[in-house]
């Protein structure tokens, strides 16, 4: 078994409204930086978990992300492991 450190980004699928984003874009306008186009959020999480490989961490923290750490219908998220 090996120790692995898994980072879980979380990000809404394109076209989906991300009003957290919004609220922070019109601050920024607000504070003078009228250069600023759009403003996204995300989660990110890191996961440290013990594994056969580098394939069944990865697979494990997949199967995670997609039950808790993501809402599928509106997020999308991506995994990178390290060992």
């Amino acid at each position: 078994m090996g120790k692995y450190r898994a980072k879980v980004e979380v990000n809404f699928k394109i076209g989906v409204l991300d009003p957290q984003g919004e609220t922070i874009r019109r601050a920024l306008m607000n504070l003078g930086y009228k250069q600023i186009g759009s403003v996204k959020t995300g989660k990110l999480s890191w996961v440290d978990i013990e594994a056969e490989s580098t394939a069944k961490a990865r697979q494990t923290v997949k199967e995670l992300a997609d039950r808790l750490l993501a809402n599928p219908v509106i997020e999308d998220f991506a995994v990178e492991i390290e060992k």
